[in-house]
């Protein structure tokens, strides 16, 4: 690696079945990765408890505590981005993993070239270490560091994934102005026809409902991030 060459992304894959934690470590690896794997939840744990990583690669389906639950527990520690592995064709079971506050999800069996596309996707939309503009946006008791990507209460800092990071930067950059769901689902690094589109429109919903449970006095009336009917979403600060 260069002097100027940015370090290579830490990854955790998480995952029962020792013959796809090896080839997902070997794959990864061959494209520049720093990869580290672990065999089941409590082993995740361990690991998390003392390295810092830049994503974790989760499968939901795993004996004890699975997948979803993991994720919806280290959302409440941390915000490190998170892929999960589902089986083919339960769309429940993606649904429930973006509910509980996963980025993005992916169908097994898959392509690995797509898997390298969704992983450098979401590390893309991370808030870089040299963004530090001062545009400011308000919502009542709550204040938006459109630079930083960051959410404040107060002196508190309201933890953000980083698909709601996305999300509210790119409603931010076009506040008071209606933003499509196929122009979300795009900057979330998706395709519209995916699924058949609803899935990806739907999935655009979740996580607008779990940004708005973070931003509004009243999430089933919202104020400041609006449904604009029959087109998308708007932010309106104060």
């Amino acid at each position: 690696m260069s002097a100027n060459s940015q370090p290579a992304a830490h990854i955790l894959v998480v995952d029962d079945d020792e013959r796809i934690r090896s080839l997902l470590r070997r794959f990864l690896m061959r494209n520049d990765y720093l990869v580290t794997t672990a065999r089941d939840a409590a082993h995740a744990r361990r690991l998390l408890g003392g390295l810092d990583f830049d994503l974790i690669v989760l499968d939901i389906m795993m004996p004890g505590e699975d997948g979803i639950s993991l994720t919806r527990d280290l959302r409440g520690q941390m915000t490190t981005p998170i892929l999960l592995l589902t089986a083919k064709g339960e769309i429940e079971d993606r649904i429930s993993g973006l509910e509980s506050g996963a980025d993005d999800y992916l169908a097994k069996p898959f392509e690995p070239r797509e898997l390298l596309l969704r992983i450098a996707a979401i590390l893309r939309r991370m808030p870089s270490a040299e963004a530090r503009a001062t545009k400011i946006l308000t919502f009542g008791p709550m204040r938006y560091d459109a630079g930083k990507s960051e959410l404040w209460q107060g002196e508190n800092q309201i933890r953000l994934t980083g698909t709601e990071q996305a999300l509210i930067k790119r409603l931010a950059d076009s506040a008071g102005q209606p933003v499509s769901r196929t122009e979300l689902i795009e900057d979330l690094g998706r395709s519209p026809a995916e699924d058949g589109g609803e899935n990806s429109e739907r999935a655009i919903d979740v996580q607008i409902t779990r940004l708005r449970r973070k931003i509004e006095p009243d999430p089933r009336e919202p104020r400041y991030l609006q449904t604009v009917r029959g087109t998308g979403y708007k932010l309106v600060p104060d």
